[in-house]
């Protein structure tokens, strides 16, 4: 249907797998970036590393205001070498990186053995906690490329952040982001039908929501987002959609980066691990549910149509019923599994404030960047990371579209449940 590629992150077993659209339009899977090899090196040591940044100027205008914690007036690198002391406030700590520093310490000696590099006659290596930190900073702020090389001293932010998000979507990722077996499966069906009371063997919560990137070398149109650039006031925006599965906890279980934002959300649950994970799901006798962009099948639960459903052409909603009652409460519970899914996407954009701005890296980048969020998202919370309360909730606006037409067998489920639950 699409002539063109896109690269995809999936949660295990297909981690970090490339879909074949994404391989095709992009030309296969990221090259190694060039340039000389580094050994590793032993260790995440807190010495500075040799050499300042490139980039003069100071920091960007994303320093400068009321209420910022950090000071734009920092020499290159002295502001790292303050706020990582042993001595300076959790607190604070946290406030800057969005993680607890016992949650950052952890996640450093997780992928000290992927990123630690050895020290060569040219130059000392930068430290583990310093590489981390990098780009923890960089994802919990969204701060320009160029103020990050100011803050912390280093001229090679840009490959930095390719090697730490890779070695985070291989590392973290299949670890934390991983599909319930058939026992977690009960336990988290049984959680959903407490929550929606009384839908059973519901899995799983699936949401889309889209990434602003900057406009593409090629295939331009097939990142064109509508809905964006009207949000934008008619300035042309592209973007790149992240879909995932949630368990009933708020825990992603299932992800898939990187189809072009002109694609539909019903196109991009048919193209993810989801579609051939319904031999799994259809043999537990289990169920996701989705908003209205989902197609109604024997696996994925939608809500009923009704005045809410919208003609993406002429954005004005489309009268097919009056929804009875029946249908009225039915889609009540729909909704209350798919705030679980809205509610964690909510989080994630709130810890990761580089998913609200528009990325300046390259599509061909993106994934690994958004898979390293979700992967660090489900790190945090399962080790009772949770945000700071005083930083602002982020509001999602995403564009639901009316899905295609339902599985006659599977609205035939749905009619029956929806009797079910109300008498």
């Amino acid at each position: 249907m699409f002539a063109f590629p896109m690269v995809g992150v999936e949660a295990p077993p297909q981690a970090g797998m490339v879909n074949k659209r994404g391989a095709d339009r992009m030309g296969g899977a990221p090259a190694e970036p060039r340039g000389s090899k580094r050994k590793r090196s032993p260790s995440g040591s807190t010495e500075t590393a040799r050499g300042g940044s490139n980039g003069g100027g100071g920091s960007d205008g994303s320093d400068k205001g009321k209420g910022k914690l950090v000071s734009a007036k920092e020499e290159d690198g002295e502001w790292w070498e303050t706020v990582g002391s042993p001595w300076y406030p959790d607190a604070d700590f946290k406030r800057h990186f969005h993680m607890s520093r016992s949650t950052f310490e952890a996640l450093c000696e997780m992928l000290a053995p992927a990123v630690e590099k050895e020290d060569t006659q040219m130059r000392d290596a930068i430290p583990v906690r310093k590489r981390v930190v990098v780009v923890v900073f960089l994802l919990s702020t969204g701060q320009s490329l160029r103020g990050i090389k100011k803050r912390f001293g280093i001229s090679t932010v840009h490959k930095l952040v390719r090697e730490v998000c890779a070695a985070i979507t291989a590392t973290v990722l299949p670890q934390f982001v991983v599909w319930p077996d058939a026992a977690t499966a009960a336990s988290v069906a049984a959680k959903f039908k407490a929550l929606t009371g009384g839908i059973p063997d519901v899995i799983g919560a699936v949401y889309t929501t889209h990434i602003h990137i900057k406009a593409p070398e090629h295939y331009v149109v097939d990142y064109y987002n509508a809905g964006l650039t009207r949000r934008n006031k008619g300035k042309t925006s592209y973007s790149v959609s992240l879909q995932a599965s949630v368990d009933a906890d708020g825990a992603f279980t299932d992800v898939c980066v990187g189809h072009p934002g002109a694609v539909p959300d019903g196109d991009v649950l048919l193209e993810s691990t989801l579609k051939p994970r319904t031999v799994d799901i259809l043999g537990q006798d289990k169920r996701l549910i989705g908003g209205a962009g989902y197609p109604l099948m024997d696996w994925m639960l939608a809500r009923m149509p009704g005045y809410a459903d919208t003609d993406t052409d002429t954005d004005t909603a489309i009268p097919r019923y009056n929804l009875t009652h029946t249908q009225h409460e039915f889609n009540l519970k729909v909704a209350a599994a798919r705030a679980v899914a809205v509610d964690a996407f909510q989080r994630l954009k709130t810890r990761w404030a580089c998913l609200q701005k528009r990325s300046e890296f390259k599509v061909i980048n993106i994934p690994a960047i958004i898979s390293a969020c979700c992967a660090l998202h489900n790190f945090c919370e399962h080790r009772g990371d949770e945000l700071d309360p005083e930083l602002p909730r982020f509001q999602l606006v995403d564009d639901d579209v009316v899905a295609p037409n339902p599985v006659s067998s599977a609205t035939q489920v749905r009619d029956a449940m929806a009797n079910n639950l109300l008498y």
